[in-house]
């Protein structure tokens, strides 16, 4: 399964550093990998498992970016990381309400699927979707032109924007700038996990893999 920000060399040198230094402990721990850069790490680090490692939340599909919130839920519920998966701490935190994390700015959406992940260690959303209508004249990055405008399936929602899956191996980004025509704080206010949009291509970068997207039809004025 290809995951977003992750190129074949990449992935290569992922495998490569843990047979040479051993299991991971951490998800900051893959910083240390030869080209992940710091982009790559924040498009990729959320679809990234860490199971056993020193912090429960790795093995999450909470972006360590949310982890703040994700501890404030935890500690709402009476329980910690280490309780992750034990059914009494599924039920507590279950019961955790939004509101207070809604009062201190969190988005009402990013609350919701942070308290729903924590209830799930280790899922991952990209399974079982539904799935697009894909050109069939789309297949690689190559085919992809600057104005074209796609259908895909939004495979990651994070701070700044959501991941959309357009059936060319490496998922496009639509920053949250590129949501809407009017302002949006949170891009889970927008779309969700699942997902389909329409989207249309605003740059493709061959060499570093990277394709960027926008729901904004440029069409319109």
């Amino acid at each position: 399964t290809h995951i977003s920000g992750l190129s074949k060399t990449i992935a290569t040198n992922i495998v490569h550093y843990r047979d040479e230094n051993g299991r991971y402990n951490s998800r900051a721990e893959l910083k240390k990998v030869p080209r992940l850069g710091p982009k790559a790490f924040e498009q990729s680090v959320g679809f990234l498992r860490i199971i056993g490692g020193k912090n429960p939340l790795d093995n999450t599909d909470i972006h360590p970016e949310s982890y703040p919130v994700a501890k404030k839920v935890l500690a709402a519920a009476g329980v910690t990381a280490a309780d992750l998966g034990d059914a009494a701490a599924v039920a507590k935190i279950r019961e955790v309400s939004i509101a207070p994390l809604v009062n201190e700015g969190v988005g009402a959406e990013t609350a919701k699927d942070i308290i729903t992940s924590l209830q799930n260690p280790g899922r991952d959303l990209r399974d079982n979707m539904a799935a697009p209508i894909l050109r069939q004249d789309v297949l690689t990055m190559e085919d992809l032109k600057v104005g074209m405008k796609l259908e895909g399936t939004v495979r990651n929602v994070v701070d700044f924007g959501a991941f959309v899956d357009i059936g060319v191996k490496h998922d496009g980004l639509v920053h949250v700038s590129k949501m809407a025509r009017k302002f949006v704080r949170d891009p889970k206010t927008v779309v969700a996990i699942g997902d389909i949009v329409e989207v249309w291509i605003e740059s493709v970068d061959l060499a570093r893999e990277r394709i960027q997207l926008t729901m904004v039809d440029p069409a319109v004025g």
